[in-house]
């Protein structure tokens, strides 16, 4: 890695949703308190910052990888670990996550191979919905696209449902069960990026 040994660790947060007021949102910024709490140094990015087209192939050959993946990709090889929190769309991803991947995985710098920004850091993935699963089969979907960039996606992950009632009046988590879901989480991506470091 890029990053010197004796830094302080640093987690990127990513949340999938551009909206106002979005449930990821939340519980991006619920996992940011959790994280500061945790002496990480953290910073939460939007992907509203990095606008990328539609990944096409032929796009690719004629104009090169747009900086704004560029970006990105050095955006998330300056931390140790990066936390992905995305809404469900349709039982998955949103193309907003999906295709920020896409071009993030096109980036090559110099002495390096394609793809390298996700074999070396470890990934968290999160989710909150309205209804039951809490986005599970979006997880499930995330978990297999970066795995096939052949990341290392932590075990503990966080679908958080009903995620309109789950916050209070501050957007604080406020069930017990939920908070202790999401500081298993920042723990074992804090013990996992350590261990990567």
């Amino acid at each position: 890695m890029t990053i010197g040994l004796m830094a302080a660790l640093k987690i990127l947060v990513i949340p999938g949703s551009l909206r106002a007021g979005s449930l990821n949102a939340k519980l991006a910024a619920a996992a940011v308190d959790e994280l500061v709490r945790a002496d990480v140094d953290v910073i939460r990015i939007s992907l509203g910052d990095y606008p990328l087209p539609i990944y096409d192939g032929d796009l690719e050959s004629g104009s090169g990888v747009p900086k704004h993946a560029v970006n990105l990709k050095r955006m998330i090889q300056a931390h140790h670990g990066v936390l992905i929190v995305t809404p469900e769309y349709n039982a998955s991803l949103p193309p907003l996550v999906k295709n920020a991947i896409d071009w993030v995985s096109r980036v090559q710098d110099n002495h390096e191979t394609r793809g390298q920004v996700f074999r070396e850091r470890p990934f968290a993935i999160a989710a909150a919905s309205g209804g039951k699963l809490g986005g599970a089969r979006c997880l499930q979907a995330l978990r297999l696209v970066l795995s096939a960039c052949r990341a290392t996606v932590i075990p503990n992950q966080l679908a958080l449902s009903f995620a309109n009632d789950a916050y209070d009046d501050m957007d604080r988590l406020q069930h017990p069960g939920d908070i202790d879901a999401l500081q298993a989480m920042v723990r074992q991506l804090i013990d996992v990026a350590q261990q990567m470091k």
